[in-house]
């Protein structure tokens, strides 16, 4: 059985990641092997790190969640792509965060914001330096959303 990270949509999804991200902030997010896009996937699928993303629905839906992003969210891959991304955030905190992806929007990019986000079974975490940026196909057209941190810490 393939691994997610083997299915060919991961692995373009995974290359409009890292290539939008290398575009905006002018660095790659992971060592990049001549662009191997199966490793790159891999990688990316495994990093020490956290990357979401959701695509541009009026309500985006998680499309995207590496390992650390399963972990911390206590999910599966297959209920994370049924998730809507504001469902990870308090409600209190969810108009903040809608400023924050309007601004992300409009710049590209945004980093070293913080906020409280819950997992599946309602644990807080606060989460911090987290950069969140737009994601382009190779046409350039706008196709979502991705943030990464890799600080967190539990909330009692």
């Amino acid at each position: 059985m393939k691994e997610i990270w083997e299915n060919k949509e991961i692995i373009n999804w995974t290359q409009i990641i890292l290539n939008s991200y290398e575009k905006l902030l002018r660095k790659p997010l992971i060592e990049r092997n001549n662009h191997e896009k199966l490793t790159e996937a891999k990688n990316l699928f495994y990093a020490d790190f956290v990357v979401l993303s959701h695509n541009n629905n009026s309500d985006p839906i998680y499309n995207y969640g590496n390992q650390k992003a399963l972990n911390l969210w206590e999910m599966s891959w297959e209920e994370l792509i049924k998730t809507p991304s504001k469902n990870t955030t308090q409600p209190i905190s969810r108009e903040e965060r809608d400023g924050l992806l309007k601004e992300a929007n409009l710049k590209g990019y945004i980093s070293n914001y913080g906020g409280v986000r819950i997992s599946s079974t309602g644990k807080r975490y606060y989460i911090k330096d987290i950069i969140l940026w737009n994601l382009t196909d190779n046409e350039g057209k706008f196709c979502g959303q991705a943030a990464t941190f890799s600080q967190w810490e539990q909330l009692i």
